[in-house]
């Protein structure tokens, strides 16, 4: 322990202050202030006090020559468990830090002595304890730091109206008993001491000495002394923010640093993240209606090449495709065009109404299909461990982030996060890309389901996606367009939305293409109805008040609202980032190339098969690097997913470091790891009930086991008449052990109820996928060759073609008549 002589000189010129100034001032000199003075001159005096008293205060609380006394004391917590604390005493403050190196990382908490009492408290324990205390069990915090801190280091939660202290020994503690009384007696004399200015002094350059030395205006003090009395929550905010770990007698420094180290992100520190630079700008294909392309007479032959090796039904996911038909980015690039109006989720996250959040996620779902690209053009297939990252930087300045990579080639499965903890919201999906081969034409179907989560509300929305249908591949215009059926979903708030993208009908024109409708439904009641053009205007219209809007329209106005979207420089990407890895093939498909692009596309084929051949011959299976798949549901879940609501009060904002997006904290926090806050796996519940149900029952029959070796042990005590067990002890253990039989049964029924429910839902999970992909039953007409026919070769294909046929033997016929 350390007494520090600036208190003495600091207590002597306050005095010397007060006693100056008093010998000044004459009492006619008052009386006539005193009439003269308005009362506009009477409130700028207050507030100058006002001001001078914080800043003398906040200047002792600055001043490191400032102290009373410093040294180690033992603080016990909420839990009734003892913390080492490095305590420095100020005049009327208290300053807790977890080591002796006085930071704001270090500081736990301020004790403003002026409403304390202290006190003496017996214990059994060696060395000396006393308690400081509130009288009128109010907080005895102070809201802030002395460099302005809000939220204290990590220790063990504290009390807010007391603190009970431990000094190692009686000497010591009795001087920390009179120090507390010096520092209290101190701290009267800045509120006694006299501010008006001397003979030579003005009372702006006071003002402007006070403003100099402290940086602080005026709003700070007030909200530095008194947010304890306008928030209740700020009273309890330096020992809740100390509410994390709990430290023993035998914490030390280094335990102390140990803590700090596991601290996430430091304020004061400015974390490393991924370099960015803003994406070069795309051009937009604005026209809307069907997509169409027309193949040059060299691509035909190609084509005509390819349909040779394939036939109807056939999954073309092992085909090697040939570059012209290629778009020059990767697939994981593609599923990231749905992010440009994240800014809409951002609008729903702070909608109150249910059913108004479930029109903003159907507008946001909606605004991600305008984008097309000119012709019909496919992304790369994804290579194994192929990773692609991005964001979009919203008005405020928060980011929306993009985390997707390959994590299976044989199924090729697709993963990626998008997290914006800021807006309060965050997606994860896994997709399972298919393609099927029908004569003339062909579907790209995307198996999977999106979650996106609106994390301050704890609701889960899972959404699913239409495929896409490319025709004319033999006959008729080559032409693209999307189709199917998708769900929209809300298990928390119940509300449902079913949209249907429908395909172009035999007889159609333009207005019967990229048609889209729908409806929102609450239980079995349509609230809302969706219709128009997925690449055009989408209207909305509700059933009870018939009010029609527009949902969502692809106008220049919308495409110019965009979000912008940040890269990381291809010399920065890793040699698996998607740009970097098919730099080589997209700059030749952009010069035209085709033979060179096929040639670098081959390159990057042959060396992912040799991988997968080596890492067969070492018996190795590929783990992916940023996701980790779930064992019950089958999805993969990004391994750095924060699913914690945006704490303004503790997060400073995100950021992404070697695909971890991260968040840079003021102390650190607990990861919430489940899919959603308010609601968790059902049947992860059930399993934890039936295995604590299975652990409380072999506990039981323990005891059970228990009783019947003492029962048997007693009885064979010759003296258990008289100093074992009375008459009544051996009525109770019966009573008891029938108790214990009758909760066994329960159990024991309750968990017999439990595997059958299990059963009968495994049950009914097989019958619904062998319905789901069990082949379409055939009746005796299907024997016939209409049946065989329409089953290989689509209907419209099979009516053209007799329609044809039908029209060239009326020719004929009519030449023969002619001829004859």
């Amino acid at each position: 322990m350390k007494f520090f002589l600036g208190l003495a000189n600091w207590t002597s010129d306050s005095r010397d202050k007060y006693d100056g100034n008093q010998t000044d001032k004459t009492p006619g000199d008052s009386s006539k202030l005193n009439r003269k003075e308005s009362y506009k001159a009477q409130r700028k005096n207050y507030r100058r006090e006002k001001k001078r008293v914080a800043s003398e205060l906040l200047n002792s609380l600055q001043d490191p020559a400032v102290i009373v006394l410093a040294d180690w004391l033992k603080v016990r917590g909420t839990l009734k468990s003892w913390t080492k604390l490095w305590c420095v005493l100020k005049p009327g403050l208290l300053l807790l830090y977890k080591s002796p190196k006085v930071k704001s990382s270090h500081w736990v908490g301020t004790i403003l002595l002026t409403s304390c009492q202290v006190i003496e408290r017996p214990s059994k324990k060696d060395g000396f304890c006393f308690k400081l205390f509130h009288p009128l069990e109010q907080s005895i915090w102070a809201p802030r730091g002395p460099d302005k801190e809000t939220i204290g280091a990590v220790v063990q939660p504290l009390p807010t109206a007391y603190l009970i202290f431990r000094a190692p020994s009686q000497a010591a503690g009795k001087c920390w008993m009179d120090a507390l009384e010096l520092s209290l007696r101190c701290s009267g004399l800045l509120l006694r001491s006299n501010s008006s200015p001397g003979p030579n002094q003005q009372p702006g350059a006071i003002e402007a000495s006070i403003s100099h030395e402290t940086q602080w205006s005026e709003a700070d003090y007030e909200k530095h002394f008194n947010d304890q009395d306008l928030d209740a929550d700020s009273q309890t905010e330096a020992p809740a923010g100390v509410m994390s770990g709990i430290d023993t007698d035998s914490d030390s420094d280094g335990n102390d640093n140990a803590v700090d180290n596991q601290l996430q992100v430091i304020d004061n520190e400015e974390p490393v993240e991924t370099p960015y630079i803003p994406a070069p700008e795309e051009e937009l294909n604005t026209t809307s209606g069907e997509q169409v392309e027309e193949l040059a007479e060299e691509n035909k032959s190609l084509i005509w090449c390819l349909v040779k090796q394939v036939r109807p039904g056939m999954d073309l996911s092992k085909v090697v495709l040939p570059t012209f038909i290629l778009e020059p980015r990767s697939f994981l690039d593609k599923l990231a065009d749905s992010y440009y109006h994240a800014d809409i989720l951002s609008r729903a996250v702070l909608e109150d109404d249910p059913f108004t959040r479930m029109k903003l996620v159907v507008q946001w779902y909606l605004s991600g299909f305008y984008k097309k690209p000119k012709g019909l053009k496919k992304p790369y297939n994804p290579i194994l461990g192929e990773t692609y990252r991005c964001y979009w930087e919203h008005e405020n300045g928060s980011r929306t982030y993009y985390i997707a990579e390959q994590v299976s080639h044989h199924p090729p499965i697709s993963a990626f996060y998008v997290t914006n903890r800021q807006e309060g919201f965050c997606i994860s999906c896994s997709i399972l890309a298919k393609s099927k081969f029908y004569g003339n034409s062909t579907s790209a179907v995307l198996e999977g389901v999106a979650t996106l989560t609106l994390l301050p509300r704890g609701e889960s929305y899972t959404l699913t996606t239409p495929y896409a249908h490319c025709k004319g591949i033999l006959m008729g215009t080559l032409s693209m367009e999307l189709g199917g059926k998708i769900n929209i979903e809300c298990e928390n708030t119940g509300y449902k939305t079913e949209l249907e993208f429908k395909l172009k009908p035999f007889l159609g024109g333009a207005d019967s293409t990229n048609v889209v409708a729908g409806k929102i439904r609450l239980g079995k009641e349509t609230l809302a109805t969706i219709s128009g053009h997925w690449d055009a205007e989408m209207r909305i219209k509700d059933t009870k008040t018939g009010e029609d809007t527009t949902l969502f329209a692809a106008t220049k106005d919308t495409m110019r609202r965009r979000l912008k979207r940040y890269v990381v420089p291809i010399e920065s990407q890793f040699p698996n980032e998607s740009e970097r890895l098919w730099n080589l093939v997209s700059a030749a498909i952009r010069r035209d190339d085709q033979i060179g692009a096929t040639e670098e596309k081959t390159v990057l084929e042959e060396s992912q098969r040799n991988a997968a051949k080596e890492r067969k011959a070492t018996l190795t299976e590929w783990e992916p690097k940023h996701f980790q798949q779930d064992i019950i549901t089958g999805k993969w879940i990004y391994k750095y997913a924060d699913l914690r609501p945006w704490d303004p009060r503790n997060d400073v904002k995100q950021y992404e470091w070697d695909y971890k997006v991260l968040t840079k904290t003021r102390h650190q926090a607990p990861m919430v790891r489940t899919a959603s806050i308010v609601s968790v796996d059902p049947m992860h519940v059930i399993r934890n009930c039936a295995s604590e149900q299975r652990q409380s029952s072999l506990a039981i029959m323990k005891a059970k086991r228990k009783n019947k070796k003492l029962s048997k042990l007693s009885s064979n005590d010759p003296n258990n008449s008289d100093s074992s067990q009375s008459q009544e002890d051996l009525n109770d253990q019966a009573v008891s052990s029938h108790t214990v039989r009758k909760l066994m049964l329960a159990v024991d029924q309750l968990n017999n109820a439990l595997d059958d429910h299990k059963r009968q839902l495994v049950m009914i999970n097989a019958k619904l996928e062998r319905i789901q992909y069990a082949p379409p039953h055939h009746t005796e007409h299907s024997s016939s060759v209409w049946g065989v026919i329409t089953r290989s070769i689509p209907q419209p294909l099979v009516i053209r073609a007799l329609a044809y046929a039908f029209a060239a033997l009326l020719v004929s016929l009519c030449l023969k008549w002619l001829l004859n």
